[in-house]
């Protein structure tokens, strides 16, 4: 990496040809193009594919797959609405390719078997942790049709007891954070998808840390705050514990 206050990345090719301060400026956590790229490592995807894009946040990563190969995107998220998002494609060039839709990940209104991929980047820990969400959503999917996700990581999952040094930073809501072995046996236990491949992505907490303080500067309000506790965290965990977990499965 080229410095410390840099978005250029040695792996993440595809995503250096983005404005750095355009990903800053529609950022919603870790950055969402370094993510959706690294998913793309081990998913194919081909012009004319239909992909959901599930919680695409601000549509970055649903802009990303468009224009990086080509696919027809519906970009659903719940909190970021529709009319922001197509705002955001438009500006993008991208509106012949990606559809801005409202959504709740529980009441998906597309037709069974309409997609060739799902996927989800810093999402689907959200929704997706209960034994019956994936169930629900391969339905959407076409027989033989791709289920990818990338999510925060404890490496080891967790007994009653927050490991030293995240106790500081410690909030309830991070015990949606699993590791590869969790997600595999989690989505493969219900016989409906054979998982292809789950791993941690190298030096994943690395990106987060160079991500967070490349946008510390350009933050306002509640982020200036959600920032710095982040640095400190990632600064004092130095990957002893937190990941991100890249999962892919075929629909059975």
């Amino acid at each position: 990496m080229t410095s410390e206050l840099s978005l250029h990345h040695p792996r993440y090719v595809r995503s250096n040809r983005y404005d750095p301060m355009w990903v800053t400026q529609n950022q919603m956590g870790p950055n969402a193009l370094w993510l959706t790229e690294s998913l793309t490592e081990v998913l194919s995807l081909a012009p004319g594919m239909k992909v959901l894009d599930l919680g695409c946040g601000k549509a970055m990563s649903s802009i990303f797959l468009a224009k990086e190969f080509g696919v027809h995107v519906w970009a659903a998220d719940l909190w970021i609405s529709a009319a922001d998002n197509q705002e955001r494609i438009v500006e993008a060039e991208v509106e012949h390719l990606v559809t801005a839709v409202d959504a709740e990940a529980h009441t998906l209104a597309f037709e069974h078997g309409f997609f060739d991929a799902i996927v989800s980047v810093d999402a689907y820990q959200y929704f997706g942790t209960a034994d019956l969400y994936l169930g629900y959503l391969v339905d959407f999917l076409a027989e033989g049709g791709r289920l990818g996700a990338v999510v925060p990581a404890l490496k080891t999952e967790l007994g009653d007891e927050v490991p030293t040094t995240l106790a500081p930073f410690w909030e309830w809501e991070f015990c949606c954070w699993h590791n590869p072995a969790w997600w595999t046996h989690h989505w493969a236990k219900t016989g409906k998808v054979a998982v292809d491949h789950a791993d941690l992505i190298d030096d994943g907490w690395r990106d987060w840390l160079q991500f967070n303080d490349f946008i510390a500067p350009h933050v306002e309000g509640w982020w200036i705050d959600e920032v710095a506790t982040t640095h400190n965290m990632l600064e004092a965990d130095r990957g002893e514990n937190i990941g991100f977990t890249r999962i892919l499965a075929t629909k059975n």
